[in-house]
């Protein structure tokens, strides 16, 4: 699950990770009044207005800006708030922004120069292993990096018998160019991150810059935070922290379903039990002249109300040409699910694609009566063959 710069920053802050400070706002009006609270309480009398959706590369759209007095604030939020922001992460439809952050100057001038980095913890999986990843080349996209200057991309493996060690903080630090107080506080800044990253079940925590003030304070500036959805039952403040504006609605609406779906660019709706069998599914409409329109997971306890969902979810792509439906009969039973198939069908009503469905294991041969039998507009199947072979036949 994606969360905001600002509550990321928030979750970061009670682990005592040291961030830029700020307060969101949804109107203009409120922006101004975020801004005094700043020059109040942190004396920062200019303030950066940023645009608050799921997706990086913010200030290349135009969702960053730097506010000089309480004039440009309002004028800067009044043009961020309700824009269709494009970026690379967003695809070129965008992304609505419905708030601001109104953030504190921390580029202010002193005795040493500040210095950007970038750094990550995720895990590794070819390796089993939480890494932290980090350059001296932050406030750049890591791709480009990684594509142009390589050597300048770190990683840090952490065994998970013992977790993050102080002298691998240190190597972090050191590695950074660091030494003096800069390295004592990029130290303690590594070791509360990846402290956070553990105890919020975390897949992947993104600061890109990590700033080193020109007073030598660690700071995060940006916060990219993604939770793991398995993790959140442990976390239900933090399950509560989803914006489901910034997610496809029909994504939204599957979930409610307690359906796992993902919208593809495809022609063939899937709906499969077992996300394995899902995957595979995918793959047979691609060797059958088809391309999945989605990955959608009933269950292992697929029924007609289930299947009933899966279907409007399914209908309201319109790309839509075929659907198939592969389920394996284990928990549930074939014959069940068929005539789940079938009252979902004569409930909904007229269903304007061809429907194949594949039942396979127990009850399989009852299911697959049960279907040639309704005189409804379905094909049946009990081999992935036939399947496949029945997928080619109705696209053409």
């Amino acid at each position: 699950m994606n969360i905001h710069e600002y509550q990321g920053k928030a979750i970061l802050k009670s682990y005592g990770v040291r961030v830029q400070e700020g307060i969101v706002a949804d109107t203009p009006e409120q922006a101004v009044e975020a801004a005094k609270k700043m020059k109040e309480e942190f004396n920062s009398d200019w303030v950066v207005v940023k645009a608050q959706i799921h997706a990086g590369g913010r200030g290349k759209g135009g969702g960053v800006k730097l506010a000089k007095n309480l004039g440009e604030v309002k004028e800067k939020a009044s043009q961020i708030l309700g824009m269709q922001l494009i970026t690379p992460q967003t695809g070129p439809e965008g992304k609505k922004v419905n708030k601001v952050l109104i953030a504190q100057d921390v580029y202010y001038p002193g005795e040493s120069e500040t210095k950007e980095f970038y750094m990550s913890v995720l895990l590794d999986r070819a390796r089993g292993r939480n890494i932290v990843m980090y350059s001296t080349e932050g406030g750049m996209d890591i791709e480009e990096v990684a594509a142009h200057t390589p050597h300048l991309i770190f990683k840090e493996e952490i065994d998970p018998k013992v977790g993050l060690r102080p002298f691998q903080a240190n190597k972090i630090a050191f590695n950074l160019g660091l030494s003096g107080p800069a390295l004592k506080e990029m130290t303690k800044f590594v070791a509360a991150l990846y402290k956070a990253y553990e105890g919020t079940d975390s897949s992947m925590f993104e600061i890109n810059p990590v700033l080193k003030t020109s007073d030598n304070k660690i700071l995060a500036v940006d916060a990219k935070v993604n939770l793991d959805d398995n993790g959140l039952f442990r976390h239900p403040d933090y399950a509560a922290l989803r914006d489901t504006s910034e997610e496809d609605p029909t994504e939204v609406e599957a979930s409610e379903s307690n359906l796992n779906y993902v919208k593809l660019d495809g022609n063939v709706g899937c709906m499969v039990n077992g996300a394995g069998l899902a995957m595979a599914t995918m793959d047979i409409i691609k060797l059958a002249g088809g391309e999945p329109a989605n990955f959608l997971d009933v269950g292992g306890t697929a029924n007609a109300q289930t299947v009933k969902a899966a279907f409007n979810i399914i209908l309201k792509d319109p790309n839509v040409k075929a659907i198939l439906i592969n389920i394996f009969g284990g928990i549930v039973r074939c014959d069940r699910v068929a005539q789940g198939v079938i009252d979902a069908y004569k409930e909904i009503g007229n269903i304007p694609v061809p429907i194949i469905v594949r039942l396979q294991g127990t009850n399989a041969e009852e299911a697959k009566k049960l279907i040639d039998e309704s005189g409804l507009q379905v094909y049946s199947a009990i081999l992935l063959k036939e399947a496949a072979d029945l997928v080619s036949k109705v696209l053409k």
